[in-house]
């Protein structure tokens, strides 16, 4: 079996929807990130085998984005590309069925992405009959029938439908299932709040070696302004100001809040892959590899406890403990959900109950933790945090000059990922 290896990646800065990127459509900020990784590689367009892209939210006009992405940053038309979606970890899927594929002898050399425009998304859609009658209208061979038909449609037909933004599982929003786990593992609102406030020490700390990740985006409609950071990290975020905030999923009792959760996000993250004994030809050094990843399902309600049914499938596979990782980079969808995996990883009653297993996972080092910060500060764009995340890892492991990291988190509808990351 080849093995697939990560030469090197980019990614465009993070902003929060709805500013900065709000006119950038995903499919602009994946060909960005696409393009800047071919360009910054130096790679030939005509060695490229096939382009995978992650995304959550694909819009009905844009279907497959991954071909329009990989057309419009410039491979040639013979490269075939195709979209996963994974919800949270589309990203990791992407890079995941890139390395299978390598690995399998299908593929040499492949772009893995992730993407997501958090701005776009739509809020509502009209119903089954207004749709109708617009079809009726637009298949109406005179005039008159046209009118006609254009005549029926009422105002209770221009009525918009929300979107829900629940899970169809259990109808909770992401928040709610934060919640969930904050009751059932005593986290304190404190405790959220004090790891909010590291996450964004740690990324606003961090911005040097951060930008080591990102190109610069120049933004319309004139381009003449730049983006070059992540907007979230807040240099001057004190406990008092999020202590000020109020829950937003369960308003009377509940302690999730704006300032504890990851915002909504726009931005894309790119990454090459490759079969290293080609890379080797061609002159390149690896960024690292993945040496195991998994995938786990578990209840949609407790879906932040993701990484804690995922992460012991990924070391078990690998051949490895909890102490072998020097490095860990975990989600960081909701504080709640980041603590209430430090709980259940070293809990033996979590590995018995849940797991199956006789012994914990093991003790999470908070030095070793999301050492640049993490989503609440630098955001979630949904489709993209996953290759954020691998990309974020093997930078740090290669400043350090250590060897192995694990990348994990949880995803909605309730599944976890978690891939083991070496570099040699």
């Amino acid at each position: 079996m080849a093995e697939a290896v990560i030469i090197d990646g980019v990614r465009t800065p993070f902003a929060k929807s709805g500013t900065v990127f709000k006119d950038i459509p995903a499919e602009e900020l994946g060909r960005l990130a696409v393009h800047e990784l071919l360009e910054k590689t130096g790679l030939d367009l005509n060695t490229v085998d096939e382009v995978i892209i992650g995304t959550v939210s694909q819009m009905v006009d844009t279907a497959n984005v991954s071909r329009i992405i990989s057309q419009r940053a410039g491979l040639p038309p013979r490269v075939p590309a195709y979209t996963v979606n994974r919800n949270c970890a589309s990203g990791l899927e992407a890079i995941g069925s890139a390395i299978e594929k390598v690995r399998a002898g299908m593929a040499d050399v492949i772009v893995a992405a992730g993407v997501e425009s958090m701005s776009t998304i739509p809020i509502f859609y009209y119903g089954k009959r207004l749709t109708e009658l617009l079809m009726e209208t637009s298949k109406a061979k005179t005039l008159v029938q046209k009118i006609v038909k254009f005549a029926s449609i009422r105002l209770r037909d221009l009525k918009p439908n929300i979107i829900s933004q629940t899970d169809p599982l259990n109808g909770m929003r992401m928040g709610d299932t934060a919640e969930v786990l904050a009751k059932e593992f005593g986290i304190t609102r404190e405790e959220q709040d004090t790891f909010a406030l590291m996450s964004h020490q740690r990324a606003v700390a961090a911005r040097p070696q951060l930008a080591e990740e990102i190109v610069p985006v120049y933004l319309p409609p004139y381009y003449d302004n730049v983006a070059k950071n992540d907007a979230g990290p807040r240099e001057n975020q004190k406990i008092e100001d999020l202590a000020r905030l109020k829950p937003v999923f369960d308003r009377r009792n509940g302690s999730v809040t704006a300032g504890n959760a990851s915002p909504l996000t726009d931005g894309a993250a790119a990454l090459l892959i490759m079969n290293e004994e080609k890379a080797r030809a061609m002159g390149y050094k690896p960024l690292g590899r993945v040496r195991s990843y998994a995938y786990a399902g578990l209840d949609p309600a407790r879906m932040g406890l993701g990484p804690s049914f995922a992460a012991p499938k990924a070391l078990d596979r690998a051949g490895m403990k909890l102490s072998d990782i020097e490095l860990i980079e975990m989600n960081e969808a909701f504080a709640a959900q980041v603590i209430a995996n430090e709980k259940a990883f070293p809990s033996k009653k979590f590995a018995q109950e849940q797991l199956g297993r006789s012994e914990p996972i093991g003790e999470i080092d908070r030095a070793r933790l999301n050492v640049n910060g993490g989503a609440i500060a630098l955001g979630h764009p949904l489709g993209a945090s996953g290759a954020r995340l691998m990309l974020t890892i093997l930078y740090e492991l290669r400043r350090r000059s250590q060897s192995i990291g694990l990348v994990t988190l949880c995803v909605g509808g309730g599944q976890g990922a978690a891939f083991v990351v070496e570099r040699r």
